[in-house]
């Protein structure tokens, strides 16, 4: 392992024991030793990445996380990130770039981890998966491992104030390598989906802690009795959450135009 791996690890290690978090891993044997390696799991909080990075036990190989372009102009979350050698995506533009770089990973040997739903569920129940997870794994013939989390939600999601819960306990699942065999790009991503969500339900099952009475159920999804949206209802709000960027997008560069024009204009 890295040192610069070695450092970002410890640092998110020192975080997760300042808050007390109880870490259960289950299943880290099923990750390859050697060879390239797919991690595809579900997305309930920020940390997702740091979780499937950091749970398997020494020797611990190293995993480079896809991660939306945004956490690398901050300037903490971006300087851990490097540190570990994450690779960025531009979710509004060329995305090639990126999945070319994962590809060059694992073209090496290594293991990749991404989400395949693109994005955090703010209904914590698995979103329709996007089939890169599949077309990069096919590109260099890698099995995908499929992995759940579950509580990691308690400690920093999407839409909830930035006030981890003290002594939660986070569940890590690795499920068994596979190469999905289902014959169109569609069907394999619902076959790595329906594995992710078969090792989601084992968590859930066996997860300790129970919530309490509403509103501190939040975390828990509505199938499950808690008062989390459902994933209807969690979809609409993505849909209008992704409608407003796009208007503010486009607003910005109507300003942009009207700017360069205003200077083209000074300028004759």
């Amino acid at each position: 392992m890295s040192t610069l791996y070695r450092f970002g690890s410890s640092l998110f290690l020192a975080g997760f024991r300042a808050l007390r978090v109880d870490l259960r891993v289950t299943g880290h044997e099923h990750i390859p030793a050697t060879g390239p390696v797919v991690l595809a799991s579900n997305h309930i909080s920020y940390l997702d990445f740091a979780f499937v990075m950091l749970a398997p036990p020494a020797p611990r190989r190293e995993v480079r996380f896809l991660a939306r372009n945004d956490f690398f102009r901050n300037p903490v979350t971006g300087f851990l990130l490097r540190r570990l050698g994450q690779i960025p995506v531009d979710v509004h533009g060329d995305a090639l770039q990126s999945a070319a770089a994962a590809q060059a990973v694992l073209e090496d040997g290594e293991v990749v981890g991404l989400h395949p739903e693109g994005t955090i569920s703010p209904s914590f129940v698995p979103r329709r998966g996007k089939s890169g997870v599949v077309r990069l794994a096919d590109s260099v013939g890698a099995p995908i491992v499929p992995v759940a989390l579950w509580g990691s939600q308690r400690l920093l999601t999407k839409g909830r104030p930035a006030r981890p819960t003290r002594g939660a306990v986070v569940v890590v699942r690795y499920g068994e390598a596979f190469r999905p065999t289902a014959r169109t790009t569609m069907l394999r991503t619902q076959e790595v989906m329906q594995r992710i969500g078969a090792e989601l339900e084992r968590a859930q099952t066996s997860y300790p802690q129970r919530p309490g009475p509403p509103p501190e159920d939040w975390w828990q999804p509505a199938h499950l009795g808690g008062s989390a949206p459902t994933p209807e209802e969690a979809e609409a709000a993505i849909r209008a959450q992704n409608e407003a960027r796009r208007r503010a997008r486009e607003a910005k560069g109507a300003v942009g135009a009207e700017d360069a024009r205003r200077t083209e204009g000074g300028a004759a």
